[in-house]
């Protein structure tokens, strides 16, 4: 499974953006697709996560803004990040998963200015 994320950039506090992960390989494989994200001096955490048969779950710090969702026709998942913050700044990073692995995909940076 190869996942080519896009999307991220430089916003103003209360702005949206919207992430793509187009997945592509061995797609009839994925379980589930997701975004997690790293901030500088912080861990490594969940953003949001959607299922093969689209059942959602999301961190804390973005429930209410963020909405993942998926285009199964174009094998891709979207995050649409609204209301953004300073502290959603950090380098957002695509996640597939099967039943046996793991896959990442580059990171994309995501920059909220107050």
């Amino acid at each position: 499974v190869q996942l080519q994320a896009s999307g991220g950039g430089l916003v103003q506090a209360g702005g949206s953006l919207r992430l793509s992960c187009a997945a592509s390989g061995s797609i009839f494989s994925i379980n589930n697709m997701g975004w997690y994200r790293q901030a500088p001096g912080k861990q490594h955490e969940l953003v949001a996560r959607i299922s093969s048969s689209g059942s959602t779950n999301y961190g804390d710090s973005v429930k209410g803004r963020f909405t993942i969702s998926r285009d199964n026709a174009k094998n891709t998942v979207y995050l649409q990040m609204n209301s953004l913050k300073p502290e959603d700044t950090a380098v957002y990073y695509c996640r597939a998963a099967t039943i046996t692995s793991v896959f990442w995909g580059q990171g994309t940076q995501v920059t909220v200015s107050s």
